[in-house]
């Protein structure tokens, strides 16, 4: 599995408003997190868009999870920023039964990360998370 900058990206920004007890200023999630501005700006637009976290404007502004970290999978995030999978060209008739294997991969690498939330990803890592609910 390649992961892209993008989703790297995004799953760096949402783990960064997962220990948050308050909304985070775009600015700090980039800096943080190591993203360039503009990239993070589109990055959290994506989330938002796709209903995974959630923004207000204003000094007391910022963005949050729309969901705990509990509900929100790795896979949730890469879903958006990835998109659906390519289908795989057919395989010669010769290889052919590697086109089973792939299916089986994929399923299981989809199975993982959709059973990783933010909130074990946190928890792997020695962070305390505030356990605050969705805004």
């Amino acid at each position: 599995m390649r992961i892209s900058a993008r989703t790297q990206y995004a799953l760096g920004a949402m783990l960064a408003l997962a220990v948050a007890d308050r909304p985070v200023h775009a600015e700090r999630i980039a800096v943080t997190q190591d993203i360039p501005r503009r990239f993070c700006d589109n990055i959290l637009l994506q989330l938002r868009r796709a209903g995974l976290i959630r923004s207000q404007r204003g000094p007391d502004g910022g963005y949050w999870l729309a969901r705990p970290p509990g509900e929100i999978a790795l896979a949730d995030v890469i879903r958006v920023t990835e998109g659906a999978e390519q289908a795989l060209r057919p395989f010669s008739p010769a290889a052919a039964p590697l086109a089973a294997i792939w299916d089986r991969l994929r399923s299981h690498e989809n199975a993982l990360l959709s059973e990783i939330t933010l909130a074990d990803v946190i928890a792997s890592n020695g962070h305390a998370h505030p356990g605050r609910e969705a805004r």
